[in-house]
């Protein structure tokens, strides 16, 4: 990823799905929306805020999710 400065004391940086891709170019829209509409069986769900139909991505809770999903890999 990109790296992205977070604000001191700041625990939640929400990000849109284009912001998300902007901010990892690894990723696409759809990928991450594949993401999002199966987040409750891939555990993705708890970086995800529902604002209307409107949905963000933490940014600091998705990096974390990610490095989770490395499996074995270093």
């Amino acid at each position: 990823m990109n790296e992205v400065t977070v604000p001191t004391g700041i625990t939640k940086y929400l990000v849109t799905v284009r912001q998300l891709v902007q901010v990892c170019p690894a990723l696409t829209e759809g990928g991450v929306r594949a993401l999002i509409f199966n987040a409750d069986r891939n555990g993705l769900a708890p970086c995800l805020v529902r604002v209307g139909r409107r949905v963000l991505i933490d940014l600091i809770e998705f990096e974390d999710w990610l490095d989770s999903q490395r499996g074995g890999a270093s």
